[in-house]
C-alpha cells in the first residue's frame, strides 16, 4: 500500500539535533516532516550536557527557561591525577551569556523539543517510520519510507517483531540526515567516513547517591592517569554519572544501542557484576569518591570513534549531528 506526500524539508532522525533542526525551520515558515525508526524518544540520559553555545540556541528557540529548571548547572571543571587535584577551569569566568555547562538527561531535552514542535507548530514526529530509499529528482528528492508496525509471532510464548505495514513516498526540496553514526542518509549518498584516530571504549554508569556525588554541587571532575581519562558528572536529583576509559581486559562487553523502553529487565547476576566493576574503578582511579551507590539506573559500554564524513552533503541532502 502506497501513500505520497510533499514537503519542503524531510528530516530523518528525531534525536535532539533532528528535532531542533525541525524547530528552527518551522520558526522560519518552512514546511517540515520528521521521521524516526524508533517508537518514542530516548528513555535514558545518554548525551547529558549542554554547552554555552547550545544554551544560547535553545534560548532563541524559546525553551531555555524550562531546560534551566530541569538541569543542573556546572560552573567548574576540575582535573585530577588520581587522588590529587591538579587544576581547575572556572566556566563562570567566560564572557558569554550562559557561562556554565548544564547537565540534563537527553530524554528530558527530547521530550521538550517534541512537545514544542507539536503544540506550537502542529508538527508530530512520525515514529516507527524508516527511510528505505533516496532518489534525487533534479531540484527535488524522492524518499521511500516504510511505516513499521509491531506484531506478535507464536502462540504459547509470543515474540514481537516489527514489520512493514505501509510503504510511503515523500518528495521534498531538501533532506536532512540526523540519523546517527550509522546514517542511512549518508550511506545512500555514498559518502564515506574518514578515521581521525583510534576508537576508544568507555564503561558508563549512572546511579543515585546518598549525597551530591561527593563533589561540590557545581563541579565536574576529570581524572587522568598514564593511559585513561575518566569523568564524574553531577546530575539532577542526587544522581551521578561516571565514565571510565577501558584498556585491554577491563571489561568485556559490546557497545549497547540506545534503549527506548522505560522498563529495565534484570538479568541474574548482572547487577552484582556491574556493582563490582563500578566499585573497582572508583577505588583504583578516584579514591576520593566516597558517596555510596544506592541504585544503578543504567550502565553500558560505549565506543567512541573519531570519524568524519568526507562531505556534509550532496544532491539536496545534508548531514547533521553524528551522521
Amino acid at each position: 500500500m502506497f501513500g505520497k506526500s510533499e514537503t519542503e524539508v524531510l528530516i530523518v532522525g528525531a534525536g535532539p539535533i533532528g528535532m531542533f533542526t525541525a524547530l528552527r525551520l518551522a520558526e522560519n515558515g518552512v514546511a517540515v516532516e520528521i521521521i524516526d525508526t524508533e517508537w518514542r524518544t530516548a528513555a535514558q540520559s545518554y548525551a547529558g550536557v549542554l554547552h554555552p553555545a547550545s544554551l544560547k540556541l535553545l534560548q532563541q528557540a524559546g525553551i531555555a527557561g524550562k531546560i534551566l529548571e530541569l538541569g543542573r548547572r556546572i560552573d567548574t571543571i576540575a582535573f585530577y591525577e588520581g587522588p590529587s587535584r591538579g587544576a581547575e577551569l572556572r566556566l563562570s569566568d567566560l564572557p558569554v551569556e550562559f557561562p556554565f555547562l548544564l547537565a540534563l538527561p537527553q530524554s528530558a531535552l527530547e521530550n521538550l523539543l517534541e512537545q514544542k514542535l507539536k503544540t506550537q507548530y502542529g508538527i508530530k514526529v512520525q515514529w516507527n517510520h524508516r527511510l528505505s530509499d533516496l532518489q534525487p529528482e533534479g531540484e527535488r528528492v524522492l524518499a521511500s519510507i516504510d511505516k513499521l508496525e509491531e506484531t506478535a509471532q507464536g502462540y504459547s510464548v509470543p515474540t514481537f517483531e516489527w514489520i512493514v505495514k505501509k510503504r510511503l513516498q515523500t518528495r521534498s526540496a531538501y533532506v536532512v540526515g540526523a540519523d546517527g553514526h550509522n546514517s542511512f542518509v549518508r550511506q545512500s549518498l555514498g559518502l564515506d567516513l574518514e578515521y581521525a584516530g583510534h576508537p576508544e571504549l568507555f564503561a558508563v554508569y549512572e546511579f543515585e547517591t546518598d549525597s551530591k556525588c561527593a563533589c561540590v554541587e557545581d563541579e565536574v571532575r576529570i581524572v587522568l592517569d598514564e593511559s585513561t581519562a575518566n569523568v564524574c558528572w553531577p546530575l539532577p536529583r542526587h544522581r551521578c554519572r561516571w565514565s571510565f576509559q577501558l584498556v585491554g581486559g577491563d571489561v568485556s562487553s559490546d557497545a549497547d544501542a540506545k534503549e527506548r523502553t522505560a522498563v529495565v529487565f534484570e538479568q541474574p547476576g548482572f547487577d552484582q557484576v556491574t556493582q563490582e566493576h563500578l566499585h573497582g574503578f572508583i577505588a583504583e582511579r578516584a579514591p576520593w569518591f566516597k558517596a555510596s551507590v544506592k541504585a544503578i539506573d543504567w550502565s553500558t559500554a560505549v565506543q567512541f570513534e573519531r570519524r568524519v564524513a568526507r562531505s556534509f552533503g550532496r544532491d539536496h541532502c545534508w548531514l547533521v549531528g553524528d551522521a
